[in-house]
């Protein structure tokens, strides 16, 4: 017994002299990493940003992002300006740590050195609250950039609520609109498209009929991309009555149907078995000169077929092998499917 409980504390005294070595070998090299940067500045301050920007990332790699904030921050004091990769290297590793107070604090100087932020920076802040269930303090946080930002405030909020949703954090997304709304900040068309998107997605679709109808009474005209949300989210979820609604709707209001229009609604009137509505507005699209995909082709088809119309389909199946190359193309379907957010 004795014997035992030597060797055991004979192990745990190793395992904490390693630990020490190990946490004093981080030290040294951290503490190495910031008196070369500090030497740098003072011996030559003209040095590209780039050196400057490689010392920040092999502090962040070395774990200490305290210390890589401070270097950031010793260079914002002396107006060295650096790019906003330079602050997502930051954003990256402080989110992986779920660091929201580091992640908030590296946004807010983004903000306040360049008064705006990329897609990209927006995602990485969003990234940091994805195991946050408290939303005060984000809301709070939202707020008060939104303020810093406020040369571009509905741009920069766009890129906000979509960054949450892209992050797998819809109903954050969701929250931060409802509350930048209820408290009348500058939010647009995008704004709403984002957000139907977003309802569409997760089939919600009433609160997405709500939101629409909301939009269009605060006075904003609904445009194709609009229309083609509402669309796909009610055809998703068999709504599709609903859909016949909304493509009137659209088509009265001077909004012309584009691909994705199309699509739906060949798929729509298809399920419903009504081949002949779906071919007509596959003849439709091709006579505006909009290119059909191979999906549209396959839908008719399967549908024709199951209608007993064997030689319309077969006529179908010849001409898609015939046209190939001329047929769209899947990012055909992506450009359209929402304003961009850069």
């Amino acid at each position: 017994m004795w014997l035992f409980l030597t060797s055991k504390s004979y192990f745990i005294d190793s395992f904490q002299v390693l630990s020490t070595e190990a946490s004093l070998d981080k030290e040294r090299v951290t503490d190495g990493l910031l008196n070369e940067f500090l030497a740098t500045i003072e011996n030559a301050p003209d040095s590209n940003v780039k050196v400057y920007c490689a010392y920040i990332d092999k502090m962040c790699k070395a774990g200490n992002l305290s210390a890589a904030s401070q270097m950031l921050q010793i260079l914002n004091d002396k107006n060295i300006a650096v790019s906003p990769d330079v602050y997502n290297l930051i954003l990256v590793e402080a989110s992986q740590k779920n660091d929201i107070v580091l992640s908030c604090l590296i946004f807010k100087k983004l903000l306040l050195s360049c008064k705006t932020a990329s897609a990209k920076s927006c995602l990485k802040f969003a990234q940091a609250f994805s195991k946050v269930n408290d939303c005060v303090e984000l809301l709070r946080f939202i707020k008060e950039v939104s303020e810093i930002s406020c040369s571009s405030t509905s741009s920069f909020i766009n890129k906000i609520i979509f960054a949450f949703a892209k992050s797998g954090q819809k109903d954050k997304a969701l929250l931060i609109f409802d509350h930048l709304k209820s408290h009348n900040y500058s939010l647009d068309l995008i704004t709403y498209n984002i957000v139907l998107d977003i309802l569409g997605r997760t089939g919600r679709v009433d609160e997405m009929l709500d939101v629409f109808a909301s939009m269009k009474e605060t006075g904003f005209v609904p445009d194709t991309v609009s229309y083609n949300t509402m669309i796909n989210g009610l055809r998703k979820v068999g709504r599709l009555d609903m859909c016949i609604v909304y493509f009137k709707e659209m088509h009265e209001n001077g909004n012309e149907p584009d691909l994705l229009t199309y699509t739906a609604m060949i798929e729509i009137f298809g399920r419903t078995g009504n081949a002949d509505e779906s071919l007509k507005f596959f003849r439709e699209m091709k006579l505006k000169g909009i290119l059909p995909s191979i999906y549209n082709y396959r839908s008719l088809i399967q549908n024709l077929s199951k209608r007993g119309k064997v030689e319309l389909a077969t006529e179908l199946l010849e001409e898609m092998n015939s046209s190939s190359t001329c047929l769209a193309r899947p990012e055909d379907f992506k450009q359209k499917r929402r304003q961009r957010i850069t």
